[in-house]
């Protein structure tokens, strides 16, 4: 009995331990999958980082075109007013041009008589 003892004792130790060489070759493949993870992730990482330098400089030119457009349209706020006050005196102009030609035909019929 005590031999059945020892062999079944032996036989359990021998089924329940895991040897060096058998833990490599379960725990390889799980590494390998976490070194790709790990590569992924970092080349992940740098495109994101890259992309939020992207994002940063189009942020930037927005904001410069913003400000351009704004001179634009003060710019062209401003030409229409010339643009208004140059009609303005071109009317009053031919008024007056009126003015001096029908005095000139008053001046011309006067003299005739």
């Amino acid at each position: 009995m005590t031999r059945t003892l020892g062999l079944i004792s032996l036989m359990l130790l021998a089924v329940g331990c895991a040897t060096n060489a058998s833990v490599r070759q379960e725990i390889e493949p799980l590494n390998n999958r976490l070194s790709e993870v790990e590569r992924r992730t970092a080349a992940t990482e740098a495109k994101v980082s890259q992309l939020d330098g992207k994002a940063a400089a189009d942020t930037a030119d927005v904001k410069a075109l913003r400000a351009e457009v704004a001179e634009s349209r003060a710019a062209a706020q401003k030409a229409q007013q010339a643009a208004e006050e140059a009609r303005a005196a071109a009317a009053q102009a031919e008024a007056s041009a009126a003015k001096a030609a029908k005095a000139f035909e008053l001046r011309q019929l006067k003299g005739r008589q």
